[in-house]
């Protein structure tokens, strides 16, 4: 533990300002191409693994040390000494160490606590002495389903941190199993994620061990990849949640899956980032009740819908903002209770109507009506699948 408290006391340090003049340069960022390569599934056929690797440089600065104000409580930083050891006790500084990143409060801080320890130890490797350096990248995954300013959140918080940001296309958008959305779209996703992340580490491992000259055979026969997610103990206790079935089934490493939601945010306020107290922001599919297909068109309906209703109100990223699509191309406007008890319910819809909300949606986003406004609550069309075995080995890959 003396060893986790000196680097949580550097972080403290650092974010209280950096003395010395010298500014780092943040890490490249890259974006990766897939390129088509066929995968049979029962009598499905998925492309997604092959990887093009295309690295874009970056002048940013940011460095995770820079935050302006930061706080110094006892609590959280025995909190995050105690992640820091929980990290360092999953890394491999030797291996291709890849955060599943979305941008989100959770697998921020996870890309946080991955990027400091492996920076520790990528210190005390000795390359000549024969010791092979690993790699460590946040990937964050780019489809339809994302909306493009968590795309943008991801990005400055990934800047702010230092870490490497892999922006990689997935193809769930064509899987079968995914757009039925019969309850499994969550597995079937987060499937084809962890596909991807790993045929992206390998790719970038290959890259690496050709650049830095070293003993390209005997590394590639011996490289692997370790994954990580945000998964926290609040989500583990989530049935709706099947997506950690497809975590499992690639061993992926969860740091923060022994402390709750409100620790996660308290960690992230400890170590300066911006996003600590956001509101959730999970997938565009979400929004959709089970049965409704997830087609492009779906989701980017409620996308646009979700845009214009914070830009309406003036609601700022702490809030809970939700269209969902329900049975029938109903639009359902959902918003935290401290603002449906701010003003009427009523009024709020009117609000929305006055400004074409309505029309908008029926005219040109491809909803069929709108339904008004209610309460928000996570996870309200969600449910669980009737069958939980057919379509899980199917979409297996």
């Amino acid at each position: 533990m003396r060893r986790t408290r000196l680097i949580a006391s550097s972080l403290v340090r650092m974010a209280s300002g950096n003395n010395s003049g010298n500014k780092k340069k943040r890490p490249a960022s890259y974006f990766f191409s897939t390129a088509t390569n066929e995968h049979h599934v029962g009598n499905r056929t998925s492309s997604y693994t092959g990887v093009t690797v295309t690295q874009h440089t970056s002048n940013s600065i940011n460095d995770i040390g820079r935050a302006a104000s930061i706080h110094t409580n006892n609590e959280a930083m025995e909190l995050v000494d105690s992640l820091l050891l929980r990290t360092s006790e999953m890394m491999n500084p030797q291996a291709a160490n890849v955060v599943a990143y979305s941008g989100g409060v959770d697998s921020s801080l996870v890309a946080a606590l991955v990027h400091r320890v492996f920076s520790d130890y990528d210190n005390i490797l000795s390359p000549n002495n024969g010791e092979k350096r690993g790699t460590v990248q946040a990937v964050l995954g780019i489809s339809h389903a994302v909306p493009q300013t968590q795309i943008d959140v991801a990005r400055n918080v990934a800047d702010f941190i230092g870490i490497q940001l892999m922006e990689v296309p997935t193809a769930e958008g064509s899987d079968e199993a995914y757009i039925r959305n019969d309850g499994h779209a969550c597995f079937v996703c987060k499937t084809h994620l962890y596909s991807t992340l790993n045929a992206v580490a390998n790719a970038f491992m290959e890259q690496h061990i050709d650049n830095d000259g070293l003993d390209g055979q005997n590394d590639r026969e011996h490289q692997n990849v370790i994954l990580y997610n945000g998964t926290n103990a609040d989500d583990t206790r989530d049935p709706t949640r099947l997506g950690l079935l497809a975590a499992s089934n690639f061993s992926v490493h969860s740091p923060l899956d022994q402390i709750s939601k409100d620790q996660v945010r308290q960690a992230a306020k400890y170590l300066g980032l911006s996003n600590w107290n956001a509101a959730a922001s999970p997938c565009l599919r979400s929004r959709l009740a089970m049965g409704v297909m997830a087609t492009e068109e779906h989701l980017r309906a409620v996308e646009f819908a979700e845009a214009f209703v914070r830009e309406v109100l003036e609601l700022d990223e702490t809030i809970n903002a939700r269209v969902r699509m329900l049975a029938g191309g109903k639009a359902m406007v959902e918003l935290d209770n401290s603002i449906i008890e701010s003003v009427a319910d009523y009024d709020l819809t009117t609000k929305l109507n006055d400004r074409g909300f309505s029309d908008k949606c029926i005219k040109e986003w491809g909803f069929n009506s709108f339904g008004g406004v209610r309460g928000f609550k996570t996870g309200s069309v969600a449910a669980m699948p009737v069958d939980n075995n057919a379509p899980l080995v199917a979409a297996t890959l």
